[in-house]
């Protein structure tokens, strides 16, 4: 070969290679600018939603569409709520903060009558600043309205609720009534489920069932969801979780709400589908979770494991390394705001504390992850019960604010029939198959301490040992610091009170007694 071929053919390589390059380069340009310019989210927001499905093992519940789902995305083993209540838990989804500080210390609906601040910066007030449309359909259940202002809403608030939030052939229409407006800008859709709430009221229950789980199910009177196929179970085949008595009241109500589970499961599959035929699911991050734990004792409205667990799948159709891995991070339902706004490449508020999962979903974390912390104040009205906890991979620290009081009891907690199970045994000296008694269940100490990792039930309260005083305060103060960053209004309570210079006093009420 001549010096002159040589030449020649390597110009002709550098040339092939810059073409290659500028290829290379134009076409990651582009589908770098297509996902940041048609980016969208999906919130799917159970009602009372544990861990009774396939994703989690339970090996009789099935799920085959929230098993797709997971085959799509991370599954977080240990999510948390912020607050095991509804509305709180609800403010703080769409707010990114506690209830203590966006202000909804309990249920919205009346008599109870709670709203966030007026300032609050809500997810949809964040989002409508950059062009990005927002609907939400199904179950609302928080105000004021102007903080809570969706583009497109199909709630309670002019719907009726179990046609929005069980109806998913209804919610189907409104989803796809939503996909026709919401242009070519991008978009968030926070859907609602009414499932697996228990059904309210007892004309409901007597016609529905404990869990609603005849509405729409193509019986006599029932009506017809066309898009849910009712999967029946016994209750004797039932997984009776640990934490629950295991007898024949309890066995039916989970039969029940496994059923409600699988319109639950046909809803996420329904919208699955709508994301697909409407050419989106490639440009949608998917969030499923729960607001709190399911409605039986020691789940919703406690802040125990079974209360403060949430299932949480979280889906990126960009990053998909990890699809249908576990991650063993810790996270929090304040972690949703954070999460949103970083898909969007929206810069987080600085007064959040949560932050974005999108990492999870590139790598398991090495370090960090490692600490979640929950709120309470109210359920219902009457039901003031204050509690600040933190969980970190092995402990529980509650701090129960007003333990000289009993534990209250929600109303639909109160009316099931594994509760007034309990009630009656207790009440006529029989066994209740529970591990625990009613007196150590309605009154508990101020500090509650448990090894999660060598006592998962949360049985033996280690605060006052003497061997755990280290890990003790240790939380102690890790909880108090979140505290005072989320400018919590009890932050005295109950041993203090709050001066006027901002400093809480003694009131030496430890003492009086």
């Amino acid at each position: 070969m001549t010096e002159q071929h040589r030449k020649v053919r390597l110009e002709s390589e550098m040339i092939n290679m810059m073409a290659y390059s500028l290829l290379t380069i134009a076409l990651l340009f582009t589908t770098f600018s297509y996902i940041e310019g048609k980016r969208n989210v999906l919130i799917m927001l159970g009602d009372d939603v544990g861990f009774e499905t396939q994703i989690y093992n339970n090996t009789v519940s099935k799920t085959p569409h929230l098993n797709d789902l997971a085959k799509r995305s991370v599954l977080i083993r240990h999510a948390f709520t912020s607050v095991s209540s509804c509305s709180p838990s609800r403010s703080a989804i769409l707010t990114g903060m506690p209830q203590h500080q966006n202000g909804m210390y309990g249920l919205h609906h009346l008599p109870n009558h709670f709203m966030s601040f007026d300032s609050v910066q809500t997810l949809p007030l964040i989002l409508k600043k950059s062009n990005i449309k927002t609907g939400i359909i199904g179950k609302k259940h928080v105000g004021p309205k102007y903080v809570y202002k969706f583009d497109y809403e199909q709630t309670e608030e002019n719907n009726a609720l179990i046609q929005v939030g069980r109806n998913i052939t209804c919610m189907k229409d409104k989803v796809r009534e939503f996909f026709s407006l919401h242009g070519d800008d991008g978009f968030l859709l926070y859907i609602g489920f009414n499932d697996c709430h228990r059904c309210g009221g007892a004309n409901s229950k007597k016609k529905w069932g404990e869990f609603c789980e005849r509405f729409g199910d193509g019986m006599s009177g029932q009506g017809v969801i066309p898009d849910w196929k009712p999967v029946l179970y016994k209750p004797e085949e039932v997984i009776v979780p640990p934490y629950l008595p295991d007898t024949p009241a309890t066995r039916a109500e989970i039969a029940a709400q496994y059923t409600g589970y699988s319109r639950l499961d046909a809803g996420v599959g329904m919208l699955l589908s709508e994301l697909k035929s409407h050419g989106y699911l490639d440009e949608t991050l998917i969030i499923f979770t729960s607001d709190n734990g399911i409605p039986f004792p020691l789940a919703k409205t406690n802040l125990y494991e079974p209360g403060m667990g949430e299932p949480m799948l979280v889906s990126s159709p960009v990053n998909t390394e990890r699809w249908g891995e576990i991650s063993e991070a810790l996270t929090s339902t304040t972690d949703i705001v954070p999460t949103v706004l970083d898909w969007f490449n929206i810069p987080n508020p600085k007064y959040l504390q949560g932050n974005s999962m999108l990492p999870l979903l590139l790598k398991e974390p090495s370090a960090g992850w490692d600490q979640v912390y929950s709120s309470h104040d109210m359920h219902e009205v009457t039901m003031y019960y204050p509690m600040r906890v933190t969980r970190t991979k092995q402990y529980r620290l509650i701090h129960n604010l007003n333990n000289r009081a009993p534990y209250p009891i929600a109303t639909d907690l109160f009316m099931s029939h594994t509760f007034q199970d309990i009630l009656n045994n207790t009440k006529n000296g029989k066994p209740t198959h529970w591990y625990k008694d009613l007196k150590t269940y309605y009154f508990r100490p101020e500090y509650e301490l448990y090894d999660i990792i060598k006592d998962p039930h949360e049985m033996t309260n280690l605060a006052d040992n003497g061997e755990f005083v280290d890990v003790f305060e240790n939380m102690k103060k890790s909880l108090m610091d979140w505290r005072l960053a989320t400018h919590d209004p009890w932050k005295c309570y109950p041993h203090g009170a709050l001066a006027d210079d901002g400093t809480c006093q003694p009131l030496y009420n430890e003492i009086t007694l």
